[in-house]
């Protein structure tokens, strides 16, 4: 399908966005840090990137209005945990195009990769920011 930057200092929440995107077909790179995001988002723009917004380095909001600036209608994805709504919303202010509370279901990842891949359209239908609402609750 298409290329995705995955961006996350936790290798294992990188590892498993990694997995879940794949298992749905996309090609995936992935950086550990801001700096080295920034880095492979030169060297080959990507068709999506899905990035944390507190790491070392490079942190996440200043990677996502740098990234925002080359290229504004690439869509980005911010990801966040913790006290994570300001840090979200200020995501989505500065040029992400949406934001997902961490934890998040694998198929809320999807859903908000597909909506973001959609194109403009379909984000002004549903809004920049992505709920999680049943991350925090169990299924049935």
């Amino acid at each position: 399908m298409v290329e995705i930057l995955i961006i996350d200092d936790e290798s294992q929440i990188r590892r498993l966005i990694s997995r879940i995107l794949r298992g749905a077909g996309h090609s995936v790179r992935e950086a550990e840090n801001g700096s080295e995001g920034l880095r492979l988002f030169e060297e080959r723009r990507p068709a999506l990137v899905v990035t944390d917004i507190v790491m070392p380095e490079t942190e996440g909001i200043e990677m996502i209005r740098t990234m925002h600036r080359a290229a504004p209608e690439m869509p980005i994805l911010a990801v966040s945990g913790g006290s994570s709504p300001v840090y979200l919303r200020a995501a989505t202010e500065l040029g992400a195009m949406a934001a997902l509370e961490k934890p998040f279901f694998p198929d809320q990842l999807l859903a908000a990769v597909t909506k973001l891949l959609a194109g403009p359209a379909a984000i002004k239908r549903t809004g920049r920011s992505l709920s999680n609402g049943g991350a925090r609750r169990r299924r049935r």
